[in-house]
């Protein structure tokens, strides 16, 4: 217990946590759709029990603030409708490493529209992600199958949702700060519950109640990546270096490619893993903080 009073050490946690999260998409014999679903709805279920056992206020949040939270649970409904999509087509390690793409879509957001300067961190990270990409699916697109094709179209959705999401959620932070971040997350994974379900309503057969079985892995997904992996990593960001925030959180898609490997056989070989290597490598000189002055 005295570890998991370092923010780092609860960083790590929650980055190794959150790796497990592709891994549980797989294991439930469920829709994409409605693993999504049951996570934000067993999610903000116990982040709602949460708030109200440590007897914390939920605060009034101002117009802007309330605003900003509901499109960011518009928004985090859409990116794991996709993503959980993409898990299923290519597998936990690829759609986790094509997520963590969203570190280029919100510097590329910076740079348009809050003129920060174009880091030359940045400016090589890019390709390098992308020839990472291409070294681990290969540099044939025709010669992919439709569904392959399609998860990596889901996989890219994912990272440009996440990053609409994060900018979403930290308006609301901005407009509202004394607001806890655990009834945030709350508020937002209910309001993505409630999206999921219209959505899928609208779109076809709805959700269906899960199995005996089905239904304790989805609250084991939502505990693991819901509620206790956003705790341990939205506590600890304040209180670890900027620095260091990069690298730790590059422990998700380093661990999801792994538990891809071991756990669902992915088939690969030095071109892959150079490939993933070069990825996160990539991914996290994108995420690199700015140097004071810059911009």
């Amino acid at each position: 217990m005295r570890l998991l009073a370092k923010p780092t050490i609860r960083l790590l946690c929650g980055a190794a946590m959150i790796s497990f999260a592709p891994v549980f998409v797989r294991l439930t014999p469920v829709s994409p759709t409605e693993s999504a679903f049951y996570r934000t709805l067993f999610g903000g279920l116990m982040l709602a029990a949460w708030v109200f056992a440590r007897r914390a206020p939920v605060e009034r949040r101002s117009g802007v603030a309330l605003a900003a939270l509901l499109a960011a649970g518009l928004l985090f409904a859409a990116d794991l409708a996709v993503w959980h999509r993409s898990i299923w087509y290519v597998g936990p390690g690829l759609a986790t490493l094509l997520g963590n793409f969203q570190v280029f879509v919100l510097a590329l957001v910076g740079i348009l529209f809050f003129r920060e300067q174009a880091r030359w961190e940045l400016l090589l990270a890019i390709p390098m992600a992308f020839l990472g990409l291409g070294l681990i699916v290969g540099f044939e697109w025709s010669s992919l199958d439709a569904d392959y094709r399609w998860g990596i179209f889901f996989g890219l959705s994912t990272a440009l949702f996440y990053s609409a999401y994060i900018l979403a959620l930290r308006r609301a932070r901005a407009a509202s700060p004394a607001g806890s971040i655990a009834s945030d997350l709350m508020i937002v994974s209910l309001v993505s519950a409630a999206c999921l379900y219209v959505g899928s309503a609208a779109a076809g057969p709805g959700i269906a109640l899960p199995a005996p079985g089905a239904a304790w892995m989805l609250a084991a997904y939502a505990l693991v990546a819901q509620v206790v992996g956003w705790l341990l990593i939205s506590g600890s960001l304040p209180h670890v270096p900027a620095s260091r925030v990069g690298l730790i959180l590059l422990l998700q898609p380093t661990l999801a490619f792994i538990w891809d490997i071991l756990i669902f056989s992915r088939a690969f070989g030095p071109r892959e893993l150079a490939g993933a290597a070069l990825a996160i490598a990539a991914i996290g000189l994108g995420s690199l903080p700015r140097r004071r002055g810059a911009g």
